[in-house]
């Protein structure tokens, strides 16, 4: 294999930052000798990971730190990762072991036996309780029924991609980016690989970022929503119809209601469908220009330590 990077995030990671690093070197030799590098993005992390990343930095040129302003959170994070990569094929991977860097070997094997420009993995069992099994199913149907995306169930992040498509995922330009709805939609021969992966620290993803996960992918990747909005209300305005043509017959050939009672009614129904409806169409345009216009950055890189020194984003040394 030619020149091999390996991208991971750091994120309360002081404590596997060191073992990680030393696995994924081993790993990497055996497949790269060693022309490898493994860039580590700071996203903010508010332990001592950063310290211990550049420690390491210091001692092996092999490692690239990739400091950000703040944390932009793990979607960018991963992202800014790739953009910084360099090798002709990049294993991105978490960095806290509950993916195995040694993962990567028979990534590779798998690659070359199927042609592939990726390969990923795929949990056998779903690690952790009956929530997060049965809420990770949920998410995935529902975002598949949303959006129309083939995105397989309980990926991991673990996964080794050729060049050209790295080269492609990272022109997408979303800054509400989902990295597992781009991972689908950039397309290319893609391979599952069976892994099992392992617990050894607590979720930093609470049950309200899951819930903002799931409402970010499915408008990122979805104008359903939206359109729900408009066909009800149609329905509304159907219903609003029939009800009112029931109100008038009852009117007419049955019995007087109060005076004003029927005109209120039918104006309340009508009217009601009406907004709801056009508030549908009016909020399809708005999304479409809303995602095209905002064209913020990613993230924002402080500084890039490698090879001894600090370099801040334009790349001149940062005293």
């Amino acid at each position: 294999m030619k020149k091999l990077s390996v991208v991971a995030t750091l994120y309360n990671s002081s404590a596997y930052v060191d073992e990680f690093c030393q696995r994924a070197s081993n790993a990497a030799r055996q497949l790269a000798d060693d022309d490898f590098e493994i860039i580590l993005v700071n996203d903010g992390s508010p332990d001592d990971s950063l310290p211990r990343a550049v420690q390491l930095a210091e001692t092996d040129p092999h490692i690239v730190v990739v400091d950000l302003s703040r944390n932009f959170g793990h979607h960018k994070a991963m992202m800014t990762g790739l953009m910084h990569a360099t090798g002709d094929h990049v294993f991105l991977i978490d960095s806290d072991l509950e993916e195995d860097p040694e993962w990567m070997i028979p990534f590779s094997l798998k690659m070359l036996e199927e042609h592939s420009d990726v390969v990923y993995g795929i949990q056998g069992p779903r690690k952790g309780g009956w929530f997060e099994r049965i809420s990770g199913a949920a998410f995935y149907k529902l975002f598949r029924f949303l959006s129309k995306v083939d995105v397989p169930a309980n990926l991991t992040v673990a996964r080794l991609m050729t060049r050209r498509y790295v080269g492609s995922l990272t022109r997408h330009q979303e800054t509400e980016v989902f990295l597992a709805g781009l991972w689908a939609i950039t397309g290319y021969r893609q391979t599952p690989f069976t892994v099992a992966k392992r617990s050894s620290s607590p979720s930093t993803y609470t049950f309200r970022k899951k819930i903002s996960q799931l409402i970010n992918s499915i408008t990122s990747f979805s104008n359903a929503p939206l359109k729900g909005i408009f066909y009800s209300g149609c329905a509304i305005l159907g219903a609003s119809g029939l009800f009112s043509a029931y109100l008038v017959f009852n009117w007419v050939f049955f019995a007087k209601p109060p005076s004003g009672y029927t005109s209120l009614m039918v104006s309340i129904w009508i009217l009601g469908g009406l907004i709801v409806a056009y508030l549908g169409i009016i909020g399809m345009y708005l999304s479409k220009i809303y995602s095209e216009t905002k064209r913020r950055p990613y993230s924002i890189v402080r500084g890039v330590f490698s090879n001894g020194s600090w370099r801040d984003s334009g790349g001149n040394l940062d005293p």
